[in-house]
């Protein structure tokens, strides 16, 4: 059975940790993610390390400027956390926004490299969680994830798709998380992209789940619904310190 350690690991890997914290401000910024059948939501918390289960620092997450324009400010030291928008599970249709970095993660502990558990960082992502059917979870990951899901206390979706900005690897690399398959992701933005300049996104995102978890995803079959959205820094493995910036974030329909 897998250590205590790599069970937190796995739990933050999905996006839990079993500790919320309300932060509707943020939302004031952020596009409220309200589908066109549906009513709007300002529900974002944060989530970190448990409280007692590990010295760690959260991600600071505030409103702020840059260059004259408002946006979530995303900045890490030695940290981690998550801001999550809860949703009705809806159809995965397109995603987007705009994201910048300003300061990719420096620092002497360990080298960032996300296909690495001991540099398994990442300078910014935005997440989305899915209602993914268990059965199609091969037999041992389904076990580790309904033993996370016990130890958690929370209902952890069986699949989660990141779009990460990465600094040592070409944009393009598409792989899973080095704790669990629950979560693939694919670069955005990779080694030599610009600092500091502001760069526009849009995903389909029912085509990027079919194409990262095809092995999951009978032929013919549609991606399943979305159930959640997170915007995510951390540089608790690497030692690293790290300033991003989120705005615009929505869905498309």
């Amino acid at each position: 059975m897998p250590s205590a350690c790599v069970h937190r690991r796995f739990l933050l890997a999905v996006g839990f940790a079993g500790w919320s914290v309300s932060v509707a401000v943020h939302a004031q910024v952020l596009a409220p993610l309200v589908p066109a059948e549906g009513p709007a939501s300002s529900s974002w918390r944060f989530v970190g390390f448990p409280k007692g289960k590990a010295d760690i620092p959260a991600t600071r997450f505030e409103l702020a400027e840059v260059q004259a324009e408002r946006a979530l400010k995303v900045s890490t030291q030695s940290s981690y956390g998550s801001l999550v928008h809860d949703q009705a599970p809806i159809a995965a249709g397109r995603l987007q926004w705009r994201w910048r970095l300003d300061q990719a993660l420096t620092g002497s502990k360990v080298a960032p490299d996300i296909l690495t558990k001991a540099g398994d960082d990442a300078a910014l992502k935005v997440c989305v969680m899915f209602e993914h059917p268990l059965q199609r979870v091969p037999f041992v990951e389904r076990s580790l994830l309904r033993i996370a899901r016990r130890i958690s206390g929370e209902d952890l979706p069986a699949a989660t798709l990141c779009y990460v900005w990465d600094s040592v690897y070409p944009a393009g690399l598409q792989s899973a998380n080095p704790y669990t398959k629950r979560v693939r992701f694919i670069t955005l933005q990779g080694k030599g992209a610009p600092l500091g300049q502001w760069q526009n996104e849009s995903r389909d995102v029912a085509a990027d789940f079919a194409q990262l978890f095809a092995d999951e995803s009978p032929a013919g079959s549609s991606a399943p619904q979305a159930r959640a959205v997170l915007i995510g820094a951390d540089s608790d493995n690497t030692g690293s310190q790290s300033v991003g910036w989120v705005k615009a974030l929505d869905w498309v329909r």
